[in-house]
């Protein structure tokens, strides 16, 4: 529960990072969530990801908005900036904050209801504007906080636990990534861990709009047979394109020869993901030819996961806009307020 806070004592022989953190540090209190629920294998993985990655818990800004996925960033980085905001408007808030400071590791985290129903134009927004963010999205497939209703990626044809079958087309959230821009796009399963946290970390390192979709079994609504988000489903027909290795800046990097081609991708900040593909024929830097791979393999009942996209050399809002290299809570009044002639001159270019 919550209200029961986790013992602050650590066993001093408890392994720390880089930064001088255990894996503790990057914890919150106890998860009231459903046990089993596939969140809280993603909140263990955004965890792991950031220790292992030495990053400072307050140096990030974690948002989300209304739904069962927007209440697992309690779970995780106590010691972090955090923000709840309203039904699907996290990627706006996200992206005020984000120009308004650069220098915080920003972490939206949102469901299919916040980002796919009510949040589907913040969420497009968010990729086509290239906000410096990594984007997870925890993917169930029903509105689990009102009863397990279908929700807009739930796919056609999918039976809910009560018997009913949906007959509306799914929105796809990846596939509205990749059209419309964002440079880092993947999918991944709450049930592959080794998968999803290399995944996590890259997003965090890549510099753009980094994009996750994360199928999230709901234990209570949407675990059983004849729905397309189940554990058992999704085990049985996932399609990995590669298997990832994120290597951070400054570490040795070795090869590990498996079957399939490996590439090597470095990203702006020096870090590398090393793609060992299992299907020789899949390039992660095209990305219509991902949209391509994964639309077909859809079409089969294939989820495929993975890098579906990769762009090494992202450009993010900042960019951009040309803003200014420092956080607006520290200029002074004279570069907030020049007066009056600045205003002017800016109003005569308008003109």
């Amino acid at each position: 529960m919550t209200y029961l806070a986790k013992p602050r004592l650590h066993h001093p022989t408890l392994t720390k990072n880089k930064v001088g953190y255990t894996r503790r540090d990057y914890e919150g209190p106890v998860s009231t969530l459903c046990a089993g629920c596939g969140h809280d294998s993603i909140s263990a993985a955004i965890i792991q990801a950031c220790w292992e990655i030495d990053i400072e818990p307050h140096r990030v800004a974690k948002l989300s908005g209304i739904g069962c996925s927007s209440k697992a960033p309690t779970y995780f980085l106590g010691a972090s900036h955090g923000f709840n905001t309203v039904h699907g408007r996290m990627p706006s808030v996200l992206t005020g904050a984000n120009l308004a400071n650069r220098e915080l590791m920003y972490l939206g985290v949102s469901g299919d209801g916040d980002s796919a129903s009510i949040g589907l134009g913040q969420f497009a927004n968010a990729m086509r504007r290239g906000v410096n963010m990594a984007y997870i999205v925890m993917n169930n497939g029903v509105y689990g906080l009102t009863k397990g209703q279908f929700s807009a990626t739930a796919d056609r044809g999918s039976k809910s636990k009560k018997g009913a079958i949906n007959t509306d087309s799914p929105v796809d959230l990846v596939g509205i990534a990749l059209q419309l821009g964002a440079t880092y796009v993947a999918r991944s399963f709450s049930g592959d861990k080794a998968q999803l946290v290399p995944l996590i970390k890259g997003a965090l390192a890549h510099g753009g709009a980094a994009f996750i979709d994360v199928i999230s079994p709901c234990v209570t609504f949407n675990n059983h047979a004849g729905s397309t988000k189940s554990y058992e489903y999704v085990r049985q027909h996932d399609e990995a394109v590669s298997v990832i290795d994120f290597v951070a800046p400054g570490q040795e990097i070795t090869t590990q020869y498996a079957p399939g081609e490996l590439v090597e991708v470095e990203q702006h900040d020096g870090s590398v993901l090393r793609l060992r593909k299992l299907h020789t024929d899949y390039d992660p830097t095209d990305r219509y030819a991902a949209m391509s791979y994964m639309n077909s393999h859809a079409a089969r009942g294939e989820v495929v996961t993975g890098l579906l996209y990769l762009d090494p050399l992202p450009t993010d809002l900042h960019t951009s806009l040309n803003t200014s290299a420092q956080p607006l809570n520290t200029l002074g009044v004279q570069q907030l307020c020049p007066g009056a002639s600045v205003l002017d001159k800016i109003n005569a270019a308008l003109r």
